[in-house]
């Protein structure tokens, strides 16, 4: 594709050469004659100046770098959107392999590609152009919409509702039974029916071996746009609100209430039947307890305010000197009260 093309397409405003034929997308560091590369952290930005690419994506204000240049408001995003156009197509051909397990009422839209031992239970609904890769079970009556793209080894368990464009990464679960029991007074454990079901609305994906739990009664429901990264399990009854993101490993306990453009990292725990408001945002490895308002930036545990943490973590590295210390004044204060005493005693005889 020529890069004037290319800039056309992404939107960008093009700082040199447009003739140049791009070929492939490449690191900064390993590109080569052919390739487009990007910077769009400027801590990498020496890099830019040693670069082999015929043409880079950088911000509009970023130093200039010795090849053809395609400035852009948001260099990320337009790398993202570079991919998409070089990307190959790795949607399988129309078809169901005769291998498959489809029940006879089960119905399946125009269009689809079902792999290799895939099963289709009774009553389920597949929407059309939907991919699903082998090893892969819809459940009973469960829904999957148009566009959807089900990898290897997913289950959909029965009764749930899949939205249109959702990606499900291999080995993820998605409806498996909520984690509800109750205790009787001699300490036996009886399981609580999870017969309701999941909602997963549309352009939402789930990574790999993610599980999220059906409750008893209601719904778990997962709103447009949202992004869950491998890992991830989200207990019965939760509510995920649109365009946020759970990195690898968090865990949300039951009944919980996540807004809106949240942002949870890597392995963050959320306790049960709390509320995260809008547009907050917690560090790897907090755990939080207790509600969380609109647009706080959490850290630790318990979690606290962002700053207050950090403040928090530059004392742990001075508490065995400090340790030390206090030790020391408390010794010395023994020894100055003795000293005390002992000179009231000698005043006194």
């Amino acid at each position: 594709m020529k890069l004037s093309e290319l800039a056309e397409r992404l939107g960008c405003r093009l700082d040199g050469d447009g003739s140049l034929d791009i070929v492939r997308v490449a690191g900064v560091d390993t590109a080569g004659a052919g390739d487009i590369t990007f910077l769009a952290n400027p801590k990498y930005a020496s890099s830019v100046q040693h670069t082999k690419a015929s043409a880079i994506i950088l911000a509009e204000d970023a130093e200039a770098a010795p090849c053809a240049m395609l400035r852009s408001p948001h260099p990320y995003r337009s790398f993202a959107d570079v991919l998409v156009l070089f990307a190959r197509d790795e949607r399988p051909a129309p078809g169901v392999h005769p291998s498959c397990v489809i029940a006879p009422d089960a119905v399946l839209g125009k269009d689809v590609a079902i792999g290799p031992l895939v099963v289709i239970e009774p009553g389920a609904r597949i929407g059309d152009r939907v991919a699903i890769h082998p090893h892969t079970v819809v459940g009973a009556g469960a829904v999957v919409g148009d566009d959807c793209v089900l990898h290897a080894r997913v289950s959909v368990r029965g009764g749930s509702r899949l939205g249109a464009r959702v990606i499900v990464q291999d080995g993820a679960v998605i409806g498996s039974d909520g984690f509800g029991f109750v205790t009787d007074g001699a300490g036996v454990h009886y399981k609580i029916p999870q017969q309701s079901h999941v909602v997963i609305e549309d352009d939402v994906e789930i990574g790999a071996n993610t599980t999220i739990d059906r409750p008893a009664v209601g719904e778990t429901r997962i709103r447009r746009g949202k992004k869950i990264d491998n890992l991830v399990m989200i207990a019965h009854g939760v509510s995920v609100g649109e365009h946020t993101i759970l990195a690898a490993q968090v865990g949300v306990a039951g009944s919980s209430r996540i807004g809106s453009h949240v942002v949870l990292a890597g392995q963050v725990g959320v306790a049960g039947h709390i509320e995260i408001g809008d547009n907050a945002r917690a560090t790897a490895q907090t755990g939080i307890p207790n509600d969380i308002p609109a647009g706080a930036l959490v850290s630790g545990y318990p979690a606290i305010d962002n700053r207050e943490w950090l403040k928090a973590s530059a004392v742990f590295r001075k508490l065995p000197k400090l340790q030390r210390r206090i030790a020391e004044l408390e010794k010395r204060l023994a020894a100055l009260k003795t000293k005390e005493s002992t000179d009231f005693t000698d005043s006194t005889d």
